[in-house]
């Protein structure tokens, strides 16, 4: 190789014989041969001066990456639990700087040992890991300048290749019955209520992270269970006439209310509200009527004709009838209003109307025995004079009522935990088929998966409202996140008996590993992400164990429609 000093004297010694040629206007072979000349001295004077100082080692790159014999540049998807990775190189790579330079690790940052064998004098390394990979994980390899060649050059710039493996299909659990199954889905959902519901109060937490924080509507689903779980042995008829007192005792003489309605949320201590919001510290309608629903569900259950049964059923009836369902009307208009604060009046000013998931709110509040609102309430303001009508299909299914799509699972869940929709006809709408047609659309839906998330199948489906990486929303056909949430396709039993049943087995048996824990199936995941929730959502538990349960017995459906205010408000409503 010329140094740049004797590189500088033969340039400018041949420029300054070539200007001499063209000023003395010699021919241009003449001049070509001049060139040739100094060509070959130039050539002379490098050999010699590489003879004198060795070429460095040169640094190398990276041909390809191929991961299970395909190309697809730095980033590979849905690899079973041993891939193997072929890397090409222009150079020998030294065996010796391979475990430093080549490095494979998980997203954890632990470290995954694999083999290695060479191909084409070490220029080809093959890869594949010592023990399988986990699934749904990513990793990356790194291929660092630690990586030397067998000259002594060294890689040039460090690369990253990405990878991620898909879901390991086999079963996590032993398989069994899916009579077995489900009773176990219920009992382990329901210890959320028994095990870790308010050691003061035995209300329901909001979720498992809440603290003193507790839930109206949850807390009422979380009562709506304990018949459940008294008529499959997970507990005592009088373990759940104790802690249902407990929970009523609690409401009478600590909870906070406003004109008989409860707020959102409650410090499942002392009592007080924990305001939902700035303007939300104060009443909360629809969570009332989800905790009344459950109240009378238990009302209705423990109906024994002895002292504890008899002051439970008292003491329920005077939360009920203390609620003023009317006053929610704010100024008699004919529609309910869902929020009220002591300092911020109607400033929400939020009407409940339809369709969604407080219908129970309207059926409740026409069967008040002492606060009833009349039949117009109902139809100007939940009817909406009919507006809230849909009648156009989807997925060749036609949807009767509400959003495009149907929405959030829920709104086929919270209000028909116990009005029976099987009993349940108007002008509108049969209500088995409405929500039946909602649960069907949300699963083709999944099926189709016009978002190409990855895992949504017949098995894996059901959006509603849940935990999400970094938040919480109401997931649906229309705000599809790609996150699944166990409590959609479950608590949608009743009206989807085969798919809720493939829903719950994939949950369990395939994604037990991740999903299954101490209170059940965790809140939600997303396999396309992937991720997975560690929270559990009382709103969220509550419908799996109380939906099972009517589409195995209906034992919830016949407890709440047993009520004969219940019954009362219906007939107003003009259900037959």
């Amino acid at each position: 190789m010329v140094d740049v000093a004797s590189f500088m004297k033969v340039t400018f010694f041949l420029l300054n014989i070539y200007n001499k040629i063209l000023l003395q206007t010699i021919d241009m072979k003449r001049c070509l041969n001049v060139v040739c000349f100094f060509a070959l001295v130039v050539a002379q004077i490098g050999c010699k001066k590489e003879n004198a100082n060795p070429e460095k080692p040169a640094v190398f790159s990276l041909n390809s990456v191929k991961v299970n014999g395909v190309n697809n540049g730095f980033k590979y998807n849905n690899l079973g639990a041993s891939p193997t990775i072929t890397l090409a190189f222009p150079a020998k790579v030294d065996p010796a700087s391979v475990p430093a330079g080549v490095q494979w690790r998980s997203a954890a940052g632990s470290e995954v040992p694999y083999k290695v064998t060479y191909q084409n004098e070490n220029r080809e390394l093959t890869l594949q890991p010592e023990s399988p990979l986990s699934g749904l994980t990513f990793y990356t390899l790194q291929l660092s300048t630690d990586l030397k060649s067998q000259a002594g050059g060294n890689f040039q710039v460090p690369i990253t290749v990405e990878l991620r493996t898909g879901l390991d299909s086999t079963n996590k659990f032993p398989v069994i019955s899916d009579d077995s199954l489900l009773t176990l889905v219920q009992r382990k959902t329901f210890s959320y209520f028994w095990e870790f519901g308010h050691p003061v109060s035995g209300l329901a937490r909001e979720r498992n992270t809440s603290g003193d924080v507790v839930t109206t509507g949850g807390s009422g689903f979380g009562i709506m269970a304990i018949p459940v779980a008294v008529s499959r042995n997970f507990i005592s008829r009088n373990q759940g006439l104790e802690r249902t007192q407990k929970i009523v005792s609690f409401l009478t003489t600590k909870a906070k209310r406003y004109h008989g309605a409860f707020p959102h949320w409650l410090n499942g201590a002392t009592g007080e509200t924990v305001p939902f919001s700035a303007q939300d510290n104060g009443a909360d309608l629809v969570e009332t009527s989800f905790l009344m629903q459950g109240l009378l569900v238990a009302r209705q259950y423990f109906n024994r004709t002895d002292a504890a049964e008899t002051a439970l059923r008292n003491d329920i009836n005077a939360l009920w009838q203390d609620v003023e369902w009317d006053w929610f009307r704010q100024g008699q208009q004919n529609v309910l209003y869902w929020h009220w604060s002591p300092d911020q009046g109607w400033a929400i000013n939020q009407p409940i109307t339809g369709w969604n998931e407080s219908l129970i709110t309207y059926v409740l509040a026409a069967a008040s025995p002492t606060h009833a609102v009349p039949k117009v309430v109902y139809d100007q303001g939940w009817t909406r004079n009919g507006n809230f009508r849909n009648g156009k299909p989807f997925y060749g299914i036609t949807l009767p009522l509400g959003p495009d799509l149907g929405g959030p699972l829920f709104l086929s869940h919270y209000s028909f935990l116990g009005l029976d929709p099987r009993k349940m006809k108007d002008g509108y709408a049969d209500y088995f088929n409405q929500n039946r047609s909602h649960a069907l659309i949300n699963y083709n839906y999944c099926v189709e998966n016009p978002k190409k998330y990855y895992g949504y199948s017949n098995r894996c489906w059901g959006l509603t409202a849940s935990d999400i990486p970094g938040g919480y929303t109401a997931s649906s056909p229309t705000n599809d996140r790609g996150v699944i949430a166990p409590t959609a396709a479950l608590s949608s039993m009743p009206y989807t008996p085969e798919e809720s049943m493939w829903a719950m087995k994939f949950f369990y048996y395939v994604l037990g590993d991740k999903l299954w824990g101490e209170y059940g199936f965790h809140d939600a995941f997303s396999l396309d992400q992937p991720w997975f929730a560690n929270s559990y959502l009382a709103i969220d538990q509550g419908p799996i164990i109380i939906m099972i349960e009517n589409h195995r017995s209906g034992l919830v459906w016949d407890l709440l429609m047993s009520a004969p205010e219940v019954q009362g408000g219906l007939r107003e409503l003009g259900f037959k």
